[in-house]
Order: structure tokens, then sequence, then C-alpha cells
């Protein structure tokens, strides 16, 4: 990870850790960086956060002072952004959102003209531009400035491919979608729709500061609640730019990305679409699922924490299917990054083509006790690299044994660092987690501890 630059992009709170001089600078760079031989296209994307409008307009300012044409999509979501890089022949796309973070943070994500997201050695010359150890660029003049675009038809177009992906009508079907009052808003419901759903929505009303409260894949609790109320037969939660879907299913039980990609791995098998008969997972993956897929011979992969992560294992492996248990499922061959609304279509799929509730398909998999707390830290890197924290870590371990995991890891997005342990009973976990905490708080690390 670089100074700016973690593993989902640029990212802070909005006029603190990322400020509109920082938009400028980027979109000066990115302009300057695809025009050398050409004139750059650039396509832009945002969330309904309230300072998504702000960036956005610093970011065209910057791109079309370096002399790129801006096509603008308005809200939508990160992997629609993907989309038309790669379909529609953009040098480079940047979709302005701080994800499943509270309205007060933003990020600027930057996905090359491959539709996925942007090169390393890329994202360390732009942080040389933030930090003036690079010439200044030259202004384009005249003719050469760049024009800004209406260019909501991209979005139609990516609403349209995902349509197309369908292999059956939803006719009959009662389904709820969490939009979580984000970029799903403008996606999600018009495809259900089209596909023939009975749709009933909630967290379909952004105002710009109410994405992800208390609603959305952070928040599916109210999605549970959703589904039994109004008797339907699944649910789906996204987060605030869509990348990411949990599902709930007709009893109200929640189905969290370990069991998305059990269930699709399985079907894909059958179909003969499971590439290498391999799955690809991160470190933060159930131990139930491993076991899960062992039990069907299905072989899994392992990659830190992030769906760029993934997505480069399953690019270099040709696999087909990877994701995380958060909810970022890729499916390599319709896109190049986690989808949410395509995750939930290829749910319904398995639920239609198998003709059984989503219950019944993920009751293979027994999810083994799982705790995980966010802890905010001073310094992640000292706070995890401490020895008395690394001994707390090993008697954990002891504790567990071979029956149970702990992983101490640094969030790409947060000064946090994440305690997470699975074990054969909650209290164990519990046991383990809070040992490791007191060890930071005793050392002095700690600012805040949340659920």
């Amino acid at each position: 990870m670089g100074k700016y630059f973690g593993t989902d992009g640029f990212r802070g709170e909005a006029n603190e850790d990322l400020t509109v001089e920082h938009a400028y600078k980027v979109g000066r760079f990115l302009g300057y960086y695809y025009g050398k031989n050409h004139r750059p296209k650039v396509v832009i994307g945002k969330d309904t956060r309230r300072s998504s409008y702000m960036f956005e307009y610093s970011l065209v300012a910057g791109l079309t002072a370096s002399g790129a044409d801006v096509y603008l999509l308005h809200v939508t979501t990160t992997p629609s952004v993907s989309y038309v890089v790669k379909s529609e022949g953009f040098d480079c796309g940047i979709m302005i959102t701080a994800s499943h973070n509270p309205f007060y943070d933003n990020g600027i994500k930057v996905i090359n003209g491959g539709g996925y997201k942007l090169e390393a050695d890329v994202e360390a010359q732009i942080e040389a531009y933030l930090d003036g150890e690079m010439p200044e660029i030259p202004l384009a003049k005249k003719e050469n400035i760049g024009r800004t675009v209406d260019y909501a038809m991209g979005r139609h177009r990516y609403i349209g491919y995902l349509i197309s992906l369908a292999t059956r009508s939803f006719q009959d079907m009662k389904v709820g979608l969490d939009l979580a009052n984000g970029s799903a808003t403008t996606v999600a419901k018009g495809v259900f729709d089209a596909l023939g759903a009975k749709t009933y929505v909630m967290g379909s009303e952004p105002n710009g500061l109410n994405i992800n409260m208390d609603c959305g894949s952070t928040h599916i609790e109210q999605l549970k609640e959703f589904v039994k109320q109004n008797g339907l037969q699944v649910g789906f939660a996204y987060d605030g730019d869509a990348d990411r879907c949990l599902a709930v299913d007709e009893n109200g039980n929640v189905i969290d990305g370990d069991k998305i990609l059990y269930l699709c791995s399985i079907y894909m098998k059958e179909r003969g679409e499971l590439n290498n008969n391999t799955v690809v997972t991160t470190v933060m993956s159930n131990m139930g699922l491993y076991k899960a897929l062992e039990q069907e011979g299905i072989s899994y992969e392992q990659t830190a924490v992030g769906d760029k992560y993934v997505f480069e294992n399953m690019m270099a492996n040709h696999h087909s299917l990877g994701g995380e248990n958060s909810g970022h499922i890729i499916f390599s061959k319709h896109a190049m990054t986690g989808d949410g609304v395509l995750t939930s279509l290829k749910i319904m799929e398995v639920i239609l083509e198998k003709k059984q509730p989503l219950s019944e398909l993920v009751k293979g998999m027994e999810t083994y006790p799982q705790l995980l707390k966010n802890v905010r830290v001073k310094n992640k890197k000292e706070a995890r690299e401490d020895m008395a924290v690394q001994q707390a870590v090993k008697a954990a371990e002891e504790l567990l044994g071979s029956e149970g995991r702990v992983l101490l890891r640094e969030s790409g997005t947060e000064p946090v660092l994440r305690v997470m342990a699975e074990a054969k009973s909650e209290e164990l976990c519990v046991q383990a987690v809070d040992g490791i905490i007191e060890a930071l708080i005793a050392a002095g690390h700690i600012s805040d501890v949340a659920k």
C-alpha cells in the first residue's frame, strides 16, 4: 500500500484526509498520463454521498485542464464503471466512493483501460505528483482543453448487459432489495423489474447523508426483518457502491460471501464452468467453507484480503470464481471486479435452475463461529508488530489449536486493525479476540473499538 492509495483506492474523510485539491491533482495527472500520445477519454461514476459531487467537479477540472475528455455516468455502481471502460474503449475510469464506509468518508477508485483496478506503479506516480516530487504538468491550451459529456447512456447499457445475463424469467419470485441508499438505487430495481420479479425495496431514498446508514450489507439485520415481514423468497443487500452483495434466505437467515461462493461453486462445477475446479478465497474466509468445498471435491486458493488480490490470482491462473466473505464475488466470465447486482442474478439463477429455496442450497456448509472486532489504532504497523501483541496472538493460537484460527490484519482503507478468531465455540472466539485487544490496550495502541 502507498501513502494515499490503499487496497481500494484513495480513501479518507472528505476535506480532511481526501480534499478537493487531491482530487484535482489526481485528475491532472491522469489526464497527462493517458494523454501522452492521443486525446484521452475518461469516464466517471459516483455514489450518493454529498461530497461525491464536489469531488466529481474537482476531478473533471483536473482532467479537462490536462486535455482529457470526461464522460459522466452520474450516480452508478463501481462495476458499471469497469464495464463501460472495458466495453467502450475508455483510457481509464474513476469511481468516486468510499464503498461501505459512512457518508462523511469518500474515495477515488481508478480503473485502468482493461476494466480492473489501476496498477500499483501508476498509483505510485500519482502519489509522487501529489507530494510535489515530479515537475508540474503543463496545462492544455485553446482547442486542446478537454470537454465534459453527459454519458448516462453508459449506465443504461450496463443495465441492459445485466438483464441479458439472466437465464430465466423471475416471474412469480418475490425478491427484496436493500439498496443501501447508495449506487444500487440507479441500477438494481430496474434489472429485477425487467426480469419479471415482484420487487420490494428498502434503502432507496438517498439524501447524501444516509448511505449505508442502518441499511445495506453492513446492516443486514434490517433486510432479515424485511424479508420475513413481507414473506419474500429471497433478499439481497448491497453496499454503498454495489460491488458487494449479501443475501437473506426465505427464513431470514444471512447468506454471506462464503456461502455464496459455496453454492455457486457447486452449481458451476455441475455445469462445467468452474475453471480448474478451483475457488479463489481470501484469508478471511470461514474454515467451514474449506471443509464444505473439500466434501464436494472442489479445490481452493487463498489470497490477501481485497478483491484486487482475488482478481489478480484469478487472472494469473484462469480461475472463474472467487471472492470474499464480505460479499465481493467475482465471476471472471462476466466482470473484472466484484459486482453485487451480478452476484444476486447468479444466486437467482441457481435458485431457479435447481428449483430449491436458498436455505436448502447452502445447508451443506456449516459455518464455524467467528468473531471479528475492528480496533481503531494510532499506527497500524506499530500496533500489529508490537512484541506484546504478537505474544497475545500466539497465546490465542495455542488456545484454539488445530480446530480454530486467529487473524490480526491491517485495514487497507482505515486506521484500523481487524482482530478475528474462528473456533468450535463462540466463547473461545471471544476469549481469543479479547485477549489480543487487551494486549493492544495495555500497550497504548488503541483509540477506539467497534464491532
